[in-house]
């Protein structure tokens, strides 16, 4: 019997675009490992980790997209961003600004 499976062809184009920006920060930062987290409505979210622990993200308007994507990349992929894989990232001056502002720029309680 033939395969009569549909192939969306806007789903496989935003698979082979979201497939290339992974490769492209994979070598951009001597390679990457991911994880892929459902955002409800807006999708997955794709968290990217370099070998150099530089980091980014993606989102994919689905979570079988992002599962086809990150495949297609051929990247190691995490079930949850914790343990080994959390303290791979490397956070830069801006981001310990952002975190200090939260918790220090925030209304008194006196």
């Amino acid at each position: 019997m033939a395969d009569t499976q549909q192939v969306d062809p806007k789903a496989e184009r935003r698979v082979a675009k979201l497939a290339k920006q992974i490769d492209a920060f994979s070598k951009a930062h001597g390679g990457a490992e991911g994880q892929v987290a459902h955002i409800g409505e807006r999708g997955a979210r794709i968290v990217l980790v370099g070998e150099d622990g530089g980091w980014g993200d993606l989102v994919a308007p689905s979570p079988a997209i992002a599962e086809q994507a990150v495949r297609k990349a051929g990247i190691t992929v995490h079930e949850a961003f914790d343990g080994e894989f959390a303290a791979k990232v490397r956070t830069g001056p801006y981001e310990w600004t952002r975190m200090a502002g939260i918790q220090v720029g925030g209304p008194s309680n006196s």
